[in-house]
């Protein structure tokens, strides 16, 4: 988007790797049988997103899109545990809409209040070290888990205002003197088209309460398919609960105020059905100018016949601008917000059900088999091959959890090779159940 406003970016998350469990006997003078005292390694660091109301726009990730936490320390003897990597904290402002896919489904988080975070990146589990895998048949085993990869994810932020009152129209509505007149704000005001580049917000005071209303840059005709600025801007109207329309009834740019009415209710229909069947108040500007008597009472009339209530006013005297607050705000009243707004310190997680961890799916691949699923693609991402005795570990889970039975039952044959996570895998008559 042009200017300082910056609503869309795309972002690299990589959390930080587990550290490695460690697999040592204890030794010590006059313990001849010490056993294992290998320490767990330390946690990967994780990434979060924290909305921040002192941040405005997603700017900064113009510059830095690429975000790496640190991983954790490996565990040590004397069942020493590895230090946990540093977590990493990146800052949004309140309305950002996070996007991503997670293990193949698309995954949406609001963060919408000050102080509300999301885990975004997990940092991958330390590994265990040989101390965790004593049994009553091994003493003393001299195995241990590699730290497991921290998640790696392309994140998609989409800033939508958080506007209670959203003002459209065509370029040179008035728009912008109309937020001025209504608010503190003082937006650049001028009379060519698309003056305004970015949106302008305002809060507005109307007795003890106060709402927000942004200015939505002008939209033309194919905005919903991102003619123009379209989508740039019809976003930032999509958490408003009432609309103002400004209508130039002057028509000082000598376009049609009723066929400009119908076009940017197009846009509005076609871009999210829901947004033409918000609360729409008509607002006929400019009705200081001596154009405007030609034609106020004409339009007003086709408006009202539409079941549209209409207000006349003119922003640059501020004529009319009470009554018009006054109305915004019993709509308001009348359609709260479906989201808390109160700041809060929470955090967040994306909505990925853990049924998936178990669920595996084999499938016949050039020279062999793959086998995908978190809970055993994870399991071997931690698994240390050059350790004899993990091989045997991760035999008897391929067993407890069917996947040998699924490989058996679609046909593999001894000496075919399975693929799990980045392992390769020969099937012998060991594996066989």
């Amino acid at each position: 988007m042009s200017g300082d406003f910056y609503d869309q970016a795309t972002i690299f998350l990589q959390a930080g790797t587990g550290g490695d469990g460690m697999a040592t006997m204890r030794r010590e003078k006059y313990v001849p049988h010490g056993g294992p005292d290998g320490g767990d390694g330390g946690r990967g660091g994780h990434v979060y997103l924290l909305a921040d109301a002192s941040i405005n726009t997603l700017l900064q990730f113009r510059e830095k899109n690429r975000f790496e936490a640190l991983s954790g320390s490996n565990g040590g003897t004397a069942r020493r545990h590895g230090a946990d990597g540093r977590d990493v904290t990146i800052k949004v402002p309140p309305g950002t809409q996070v996007h991503s896919i997670i293990d193949g489904v698309s995954c949406t988080v609001d963060l919408v209040a000050h102080g509300q975070r999301l885990l975004a990146s997990r940092g991958g589990k330390g590994g265990l070290g040989n101390l965790h895998f004593t049994t009553s048949t091994n003493q003393a085993p001299r195995i241990a888990e590699l730290g497991e990869p921290g998640q790696k994810l392309e994140v998609n932020l989409e800033l939508k205002l958080l506007a209670d009152v959203g003002l459209v129209g065509f370029p040179n509505a008035g728009k912008s003197s109309l937020i001025a007149a209504m608010s503190a704000a003082r937006p650049k005001i001028a009379a060519y088209p698309f003056t305004t580049l970015m949106p302008n917000l305002g809060v507005v005071s109307y007795g003890e309460e106060t709402f927000v209303v942004a200015d939505i840059p002008g939209l033309v005709e194919g905005a919903h398919r991102g003619v123009g600025l379209g989508h740039s801007f019809l976003r930032h109207v999509e958490r408003t609960r009432v609309l103002l329309h400004v209508i130039d009834v002057a028509a000082v740019d000598g376009r049609d105020p009723w066929q400009d009415y119908c076009k940017i209710n197009e846009e509005l229909r076609l871009y999210r059905p829901e947004l033409a069947l918000r609360p729409q108040l008509i607002v006929l500007n400019k009705c200081d100018l001596p154009d405007a008597t030609i034609f106020v009472e004409e339009y007003k009339a086709q408006f009202l016949a539409e079941g549209r209530e209409v207000f006349e006013i003119s922003a640059a005297t501020r004529a009319g601008v009470e009554p018009l607050i006054r109305k915004a705000a019993l709509i308001l009243d009348a359609n709260p917000l479906d989201f808390d707004r109160t700041p809060r310190v929470e955090t967040l997680e994306w909505p990925v059900s853990t049924e998936l961890d178990y669920r595996f799916t084999v499938e016949a691949v050039t020279h062999g088999w793959r086998v995908r699923g978190r809970r055993i693609e994870r399991l071997v991402s931690m698994t240390n091959f050059a350790q004899s005795e993990s091989l045997g570990r991760l035999q008897r889970v391929l067993e407890a959890t069917g996947i040998s039975t699924e490989l058996l039952k679609q046909g593999i044959e001894i000496g075919q090779t399975v693929y799990i996570e980045k392992a390769s895998l020969v099937w012998t008559e060991d594996y066989v159940p």
